[in-house]
């Protein structure tokens, strides 16, 4: 069951949920748990924002290039009408910082940028880049798997407003990494990524030794 305890946007407002991440690769978590925020919260799409380099995350010698991570995101949003996706992050350079493309949003003329992530990034909120200014910025929705709390009280007062922006979703255990180790391994990856996705790690033989 998905609860979502945070005002649906209205007709007047923005309908369109950020997704960002380095999608390497997109794989059937990511589009089930953002589609049980989508039509939880009300959003008409939702826009898949895959990341040059990841600030977060250490630079893997198995991250796909940006046009291949970005080619998946495509292959899917093509397929899924609820799918759309922005290569704004892949125009620049250097980190990928989110306060950076919230604002290159609003320059497009967005009212307002919801952005979701999982539970477990709030936990690190408070290292991103120039933090306080983009919860200013932003409007933060958490997907929250079964099982999983955010210690709340271990961040600054300045993030606990976020409680009210917590979305309930389904327990999927799928990990990118697993799925790269597959690949690697010459084990299958069906529905773990969708078809679109599958024939496109194969025709292009990622992660692959």
């Amino acid at each position: 069951m998905v609860s979502y305890p945070i005002d649906a946007p209205t007709a007047a407002n923005m309908t369109k949920l950020c997704f960002g991440g380095s999608f390497n690769p997109l794989h059937m978590g990511h589009l089930l748990v953002s589609r049980a925020v989508a039509e939880a919260g009300g959003y008409s799409k939702v826009v898949l924002i895959p990341t040059a380099t990841p600030p977060h995350k250490p630079e893997a010698a198995d991250l796909a290039g940006t046009c291949h991570r970005l080619a998946m995101c495509q292959a899917v949003a093509t397929c899924d009408p609820l799918f759309e996706v922005d290569d704004i992050e892949l125009q620049r350079t250097g980190p990928s910082y989110t306060l950076e493309t919230v604002r290159e949003l609003k320059a497009r003329g967005w009212p307002e940028v919801h952005w979701l992530i999982g539970a477990d990034m709030v936990e690190i909120l408070p290292q991103w880049h120039r933090v306080s200014e983009l919860l200013r910025e932003v409007r933060f929705v958490i997907a929250e798997r079964p099982g999983h709390s955010i210690a709340w009280d271990r961040l600054p007062a300045e993030f606990h407003g976020l409680r009210a922006q917590v979305v309930k979703t389904p327990l999927l255990e799928i990990s990118a990494s697993d799925i790269r180790r597959r690949v690697r391994e010459g084990k299958r990856i069906r529905y773990l990524v969708s078809a679109e996705v599958e024939r496109y790690i194969a025709d292009h033989k990622l992660y692959t030794p």
